[in-house]
């Protein structure tokens, strides 16, 4: 029995030893930012906000250590990356604190701090309670029926609020939060469940048509359905990016459930339509598209809501070159909102192009951990769970980073991990952990599984 353990046990402490190397390297560089910022801005490190800093790096090698007991075989990747974005995101939120003079409790990097430690423990809870990621699977449509009561809740009167045109929080007292971040996670499971149940109809039957095969329009129904679920939310909500990023996992998990390429087909079709009609019916809409278009026009610059964010934004990037101002040397606050929704812009500015391409290789690192998890898995469900979760996370990344650049009209999503916000931080560190369970689950020996049931 033990010769037989051994190679699994040698293989989990491998992998918890790496794991355990590159969080201290993100550890490092998240200390070292927040320093850089403070010599950048002040002239001198002020060991106050340090110690504040290190906080959620405390939690993430508490996380570490409750992986080696509960997730010993997990991906050693998934936790390094997600400490270091929330570090870097910390690290330039406090740098514009400092120019507009905020500090103490009430300062919004004070708050990430605090938003990410709790990010952090519901990361730990989510890996020590949910053993089995089936028990998503045995509960798909209540899965749907939460997700569905998460989009709606924005809308109650009483306790819906409205933040920058969109109505997609809820506010009670001074606690604001957008259930839509913590939605996705539960769309992606019930995607995961309905389509894990439905994938023979889905796939075996349809017509062929320019050398691919489409459904029968009888089994259109979930794709539409969905369609309209996005577009609602779209038109209730005021904001554009969260029904694009719903509709985009769903496109995305029917394509890996049935095989069928005529799905992204049929998708993009419907993105498109509902693109133009939204551009031609809803004013903000047609705003957005607007100030993607021609963002140098004159009456679009000066407009309310037009594109002077936009514009400025990519003057901070232009600014920064290839290798930044440096951290704390920039000036990202003449942005607005250069701490959310332009917080990619504003570490443009101080880190360079250089910089950027390496926050966009940790997020393709982290979606590619996902999709080699959802490819590797012998569980369909499983599968299709981390390819709706990690695909969710890039998606989400290049509609942010896209509108930013104006690769893509600028829509109202967070950047992962980076912006300011509670809601996107721990719906996004609960996704982490659930893939982490995923991975152990999957790299487990199925040899070894089998001869400890016997035992």
């Amino acid at each position: 029995m033990t010769a037989l353990r051994s190679p699994g046990a040698r293989t989990a402490t491998r992998l918890r030893n790496v794991e355990l190397l590159l969080l201290l390297t993100a550890g490092a560089v998240s200390l070292a930012a927040v320093a850089l910022v403070q010599l950048g801005a002040l002239g001198r490190i002020e060991a106050g906000f340090l110690q504040l800093s290190a906080i959620p790096l405390v939690l993430a090698f508490a996380m570490h250590l409750t992986m080696r007991f509960v997730t010993p075989t997990a991906d050693p990747f998934f936790l390094p990356i997600m400490t270091a974005l929330s570090g870097l995101g910390i690290a330039e939120i406090y740098r514009i604190d400092l120019h507009y003079g905020y500090s103490g409790w009430g300062s919004t990097s004070v708050r990430q701090i605090v938003w990410c430690a709790i990010a952090i423990v519901c990361a730990i809870l989510t890996l020590v309670v949910i053993r089995n990621v089936q028990v998503l699977n045995r509960y798909t449509y209540t899965v749907g029926l939460v997700a569905f009561a998460l989009l709606l809740l924005p809308l109650l009167p009483g306790i819906g609020k409205t933040v920058s045109g969109a109505r997609a929080w809820i506010g009670i007292g001074a606690f604001s939060f957008q259930p839509g971040e913590l939605a996705k996670i539960a769309l992606a499971a019930f995607f995961a469940g309905y389509l894990m149940r439905h994938r023979d109809a889905l796939s075996l039957l349809g017509h062929r048509f320019l050398g691919m095969r489409f459904p029968r329009v009888r089994h259109l129904g979930p794709v539409v359905l969905v369609w309209l679920l996005s577009i609602l939310v779209v038109i209730l909500q005021h904001d554009l990016g969260p029904g694009l990023l719903y509709f985009g996992i769903f496109l995305i998990v029917i394509y890996v459930a049935t095989g069928r390429i005529g799905w992204l087909a049929i998708g993009g079709v419907l993105i498109v339509l509902g693109g133009a009609a939204a551009n031609a019916a809803l004013t903000y809409v047609h705003l957005r598209f607007a100030n993607w278009l021609t963002p140098f026009d004159q009456h679009v610059y000066d407009a309310d809501g037009g594109s002077f964010q936009l514009v400025q934004g990519l003057f901070g990037i232009a600014h920064g070159g290839v290798i930044g101002t440096g951290l704390g040397q920039g000036q990202p606050w003449v942005t607005p909102v250069s701490q959310s929704d332009y917080i990619f812009a504003s570490l443009g500015e101080e880190l360079g192009l250089a910089g950027l391409f390496a926050i966009i290789c940790l997020y393709l690192l982290f979606t590619f951990r996902g999709l080699r998890i959802g490819f590797d898995s012998a569980d369909d469900f499983g599968a299709l769970l981390a390819v709706g979760l990690s695909f969710g996370v890039a998606l989400q990344a290049f509609i942010i980073i896209g509108g930013v650049t104006r690769v893509i009209p600028l829509t109202g999503l967070t950047t992962p991990f980076l912006a300011a916000g509670g809601s996107s931080l721990i719906a996004n560190w609960i996704i982490g952990a659930l893939l982490l369970r995923l991975s152990s689950v999957c790299r487990l020996p199925q040899r070894l599984q089998g001869v400890g049931a016997a035992s």
